[in-house]
């Protein structure tokens, strides 16, 4: 059986911090991505930041099954109307077209489509939601959730739980009520878009996960899952549970 199709949109190699400068314009994308996919069973396709040629971009993603929205720099506040935040941190304006125009196609044509961390946030923002630029400083009540490599933690640190919804498919897949994820974000969802249902909450009240509430596999999860696929069952269980849909 051919296996699906599924779309990682890349990022500008610039845009990553502490990238030196005078390197070729590049597109990138960390490679746990494509091998979660493909351990999953799906074929993973890396998406070029076409951001000037939607028509290009377009027909790249009609031929894909379904498409994973990966982690990444901060989302430029503009795309769901706020000014810049002091502590924002750097962006990538071709991305962020990108990404918007490949959510807002997947949720109109019901294509599957999973965003992880920044991606997650992605899809939140192509639906009208909303985000918290910087945790620490807008609600300081929260948890850290900042758990950087940069900082020196291990990205495959598992730093606080999440509750999930009774009845979610996030639940159902996990077989349980409550995991522990690894947390690597200064940015949140602030106002979760209308069509979206909360799946899982941190400690502190932040939206972690969102479903669609359709049969429509439209999910967000704020952590990096794709540090646990090869060893999480829950998680590996979440990849295959997208490409089967994205086979479907």
């Amino acid at each position: 059986m051919t296996r699906p199709l599924i779309g990682i949109p890349t990022q500008t190699l610039q845009a990553i911090d502490g990238i030196p400068a005078g390197l070729p314009h590049s597109w990138v994308m960390n490679s746990r991505y494509y091998v979660a996919v493909a351990d999953a069973g799906g074929a993973p396709v890396m998406i070029p930041l076409l951001s000037r040629d939607l028509d290009t971009l377009r027909d790249i993603y009609d031929g894909m099954d379904g498409i994973l929205l990966a982690g990444g720099v901060d989302m430029e506040p503009g795309t769901f109307g706020e000014e810049p935040h002091p502590n924002l941190g750097s962006v990538d304006r071709d991305r962020d077209t990108v990404e918007l125009a490949l959510a807002r196609w997947a949720i109109e044509d019901a294509k599957p489509v999973f965003g992880l961390c920044r991606g997650h946030q992605v899809l939140n923002v192509a639906l009208g939601g909303t985000l918290w630029q910087d945790i620490g400083s807008q609600l300081p009540d929260a948890l850290k959730h900042d758990y950087f490599p940069t900082a020196g933690y291990a990205r495959d640190f598992r730093a606080h739980d999440v509750a999930l919804e009774p009845g979610s498919r996030l639940a159902r897949v996990f077989g349980g009520l409550t995991i522990r994820v690894n947390s690597m974000h200064h940015q949140a969802v602030k106002a979760l878009a209308g069509p979206l249902i909360p799946a899982g909450r941190s400690p502190d009240g932040l939206v972690e996960a969102f479903e669609s509430g359709t049969d429509h596999f439209l999910v967000g999860v704020q952590w990096h899952p794709e540090m646990f696929e090869r060893s999480d069952p829950g998680t590996a269980r979440l990849f295959r549970d997208f490409v089967e849909a994205a086979t479907q």
